[in-house]
């Protein structure tokens, strides 16, 4: 009896299996899908893409980075394991390209902050021709990096560059300054280049910032009869950290991984004297074929640039202000 009955179940379940199965598949072919199976569906080539094109290089990275040899090609490499790690740290060439980036870097971000928000605060007043030149502002950011640098390449040039020629002219200079050719000086350009590139960037993050501020805050400031510079510094900075956190990361990152403006302003020269990180490893991997030691830069700027991310997201983001 027990048997029959056991029998009797299994059927039971056998059958209600095939036919939420059978009702599950009706549903996919007349595209009736649940939230949860819309989500999946919608998301599974994101991820797939996302895999392919992310995940597997970071881990071939890792992995080249612990061999030595040609890795793009046929020939044998050999497991060195942290060598590569080893010689890129008792590196000069390392540490210098990483002096370079550092204050290219955090020279230039904190400038094209100021300057940005300042852009911002006027672009936020009512004007004639607001709209145009809001459009104006970001020509310099839209023109590709790699253009950009040869314009300021020629302006800045020893013997025919038009900076020289301006300062001849108004008697500020005798004769043409080779402004490229001195270390000091040549990396000073390459800054003020991403400073007058990239502040209109930063002024259109902070402008979407300042949108989002509720006007009622300052009319009520200014019926208690505060001073402009009080309802800056009490309501405008603090609402405007967290698009303050997001702008400084979105620049601070490109920065700190430069390779286009260095490589077509100066190509790191004179010497090493702007030679950024990535410039560096560019010249490790592809000039040199290091690629072993290539792959160690790489993955040492990523987790440089990832601590750097953290210290802002730690110092400025406050869940409380959202």
């Amino acid at each position: 009896m027990s048997n029959t009955i056991d029998r009797s179940s299994s059927s039971q379940r056998d059958s209600s299996g095939r036919d939420a199965a059978q009702s599950r598949w009706q549903r996919y072919r007349e595209l009736r899908l649940t939230e949860e199976e819309l989500a999946t569906a919608l998301l599974t080539p994101v991820v797939l893409f996302l895999l392919a094109v992310s995940f597997y290089p970071i881990v071939e990275t890792l992995r080249s980075s612990l061999y030595t040899g040609y890795v793009l090609e046929s020939r044998p490499t050999t497991f060195v394991g942290l060598q590569n790690y080893d010689q890129l740290i008792n590196s000069g060439s390392f540490w210098n390209s990483f002096k370079v980036s550092m204050i290219y870097t955090f020279v230039s971000v904190p400038i094209e902050l100021v300057i940005g928000l300042g852009i911002a605060l006027l672009l936020q007043r009512a004007f004639k021709g607001k709209y145009f030149i809001q459009a104006a502002i970001l020509f310099p950011w839209a023109l590709p990096t790699v253009i950009n640098a040869k314009i300021w390449a020629w302006m800045f040039h020893g013997q025919y560059g038009i900076i020289n020629d301006m300062l001849i002219r108004i008697g500020i200079l005798n004769s043409p300054y080779p402004f490229l050719a001195k270390p000091d000086v040549a990396l000073a350009a390459m800054t003020f280049v991403t400073i007058w590139k990239t502040s209109s960037f930063m002024a259109l993050i902070l402008l979407a910032g300042l949108s989002g501020i509720p006007d009622h805050l300052y009319e009520a400031a200014r019926m208690d009869g505060t001073t402009k510079w009080r309802r800056f510094r009490d309501i405008t900075l603090p609402l405007l950290k967290p698009t303050i956190l997001v702008a400084l990361i979105f620049r601070t990152l490109p920065a700190f991984q430069a390779f286009g403006l260095p490589y077509g302003l100066t190509g790191g020269g004179p010497g090493e004297a702007t030679t950024t990180l990535v410039l560096y490893d560019h010249q490790l991997t592809f000039t040199q074929l290091s690629f072993g030691q290539g792959s160690a830069a790489a993955t040492l700027i990523t987790l440089i640039a990832l601590v750097i991310s953290l210290v802002y997201v730690g110092t400025l983001y406050e869940p409380e202000v959202r």
